[in-house]
């Protein structure tokens, strides 16, 4: 049994047990929610989630090193020797205010319990004595046509909680399923809604659609409902942005960005998944016809880089995804003149630590348009020639050495270095004693 199954089977075996406590001390105990999707349909749940009629003091009472973390709404996160079971008593939710969380709950039944939640394959209970499936909203049955559908009405429940919006089209995109057509009514309707949730909830749940390999089906949910202009409604202005065809016979900016999607592997970074939606966000901006009735789009990787990270920022990444996929933006125009670049500028920039990415953004930027490989294959034949050793070695020389034969500090002392580097780099000097000898002849003190 390999390592992924039996952490699964010893955390499905724990939660179990904790199901049987409460069942022993008479209390009603299912799965409920995500993890009976994910059994059903033959999936790995990440987690397991118990529904019981036992009250939160009940259930801290029979577990006395639990912790309730949401006494409010009735959840209880029980310890196991893998990691953690959240127990939550069967409940109603009162007025969402806020459209996030509810005003209060009473404690209810599971028929009632069921009723509360977003989607019908979420309602779903099953028990774990005797696995039988508990079903009070048609979630069986949904489950089986491969529909998502709003329990209830979908209005209703997207203005509860305004971020179920978003979990729709990540549900849509990681399960390959179809929207049922009023859910997908009510997600239209209300995508406006979007902007009164956290831009944190909006960027988790939008990085999942976009690491996720049907990344291409999400992109087109999120801007076919309306939910796309409310994250990053700067890619709105890349639809109808033509660009010249001997180049991108593909179509405008939007087709070129989404084709570009179709053409990753499936497990991606996010600053590479970023940079792709992000490389050419500049090119309406840059939009120019020259004399000749060329377009062109000059300066668009500058202006882009600038835009990536004011897009970043506002939507509140880490500063390390931001940084790196800036200078993946940055650097993508970089490409074409790669087989011209003296071996030491070359050397340096596939040192870099987002190289590999910048690599993997160029290859799909080509097979989105032209389909020409060449600097790509230019690059992959040069990571193979500079394998056998470092690509950036340690120095020959350092500032200190420089320093004590007399040379000043400042910007000359910078120069001298770079270029004894370059030397390095290109194989003209390879040991510390010629890097003195060219030093003596060349910058003699």
């Amino acid at each position: 049994m390999n390592e992924e199954n039996r952490t699964e089977e010893e955390n499905r075996t724990e939660a179990a047990a904790v199901a049987t406590t409460l069942k022993n001390a008479g209390f009603t105990a299912y799965f409920a929610g995500g993890c009976v999707r994910d059994f059903l349909l033959g999936n790995t749940p990440h987690d397991y989630d118990i529904a019981t009629d036992a009250r939160p003091e009940q259930v801290q009472a029979l577990f006395p090193k639990s912790q309730a973390v949401g006494a409010h709404f009735g959840v209880v996160i029980v310890r196991t020797k893998a990691d953690h079971v959240e127990v939550a008593t069967f409940r109603t939710d009162g007025s969402y205010k806020d459209g996030r969380r509810p005003e209060a709950v009473t404690y209810s039944t599971p028929e009632e319990d069921a009723q509360r939640r977003d989607f019908t394959v979420n309602g779903l209970f099953l028990d774990p004595a005797t696995g039988a499936v508990i079903d009070f909203v048609g979630g069986k049955k949904d489950l089986e046509a491969k529909l998502l559908r709003a329990i209830g009405d979908p209005a209703a429940r997207f203005r509860e909680d305004h971020l179920r919006l978003l979990r729709a089209v990540r549900f849509a995109t990681t399960l390959g399923w179809e929207i049922e057509p009023a859910t997908w009514a009510a997600i239209k309707a209300e995508a406006p809604s979007l902007a009164k949730i956290s831009i944190e909830r909006i960027r988790d749940e939008f990085v999942k659609i976009m690491l996720h390999p049907n990344r291409v089906r999400g992109l087109d949910l999120l801007d076919a409902s309306g939910l796309l202009t409310h994250i990053i409604p700067e890619m709105e202005a890349l639809k109808g942005c033509e660009q010249p065809p001997q180049f991108h016979p593909e179509g405008d900016v939007w087709v070129h960005t989404r084709l570009m999607l179709s053409l990753l592997p499936d497990i991606v970074s996010t600053p590479l998944v970023l940079s792709v939606l992000l490389h050419d966000i500049a090119k309406p901006a840059t939009r120019t016809i020259d004399e000749t009735g060329r377009i062109r789009f000059n300066g668009h990787d500058d202006l882009g880089a600038t835009m990536a990270g004011d897009i970043l920022r506002r939507l509140k990444f880490p500063n390390d995804t931001i940084d790196d996929t800036v200078e993946c933006v940055l650097h993508h125009m970089k490409f074409m003149h790669v087989q011209d670049m003296r071996t030491a500028r070359l050397k340096r920039w596939m040192a870099h630590p987002t190289f590999d990415d910048q690599l993997a953004l160029h290859r799909v930027d080509c097979l989105g348009c032209h389909g020409m490989l060449d600097n790509y294959d230019f690059l992959l034949a040069k990571q193979r020639e500079f394998a056998s050793a470092p690509v950036i070695p340690p120095p020959l020389l350092s500032g200190h050495d420089l320093i004590a034969l007399g040379h000043p500090r400042g910007p000359t002392l910078g120069h001298l270095l770079t270029q004894i580097q370059d030397h390095q780099l290109e194989g003209r000097l390879t040991t510390k004693d010629e890097a003195l000898a060219w030093l003596a002849e060349n910058a003699p003190h």
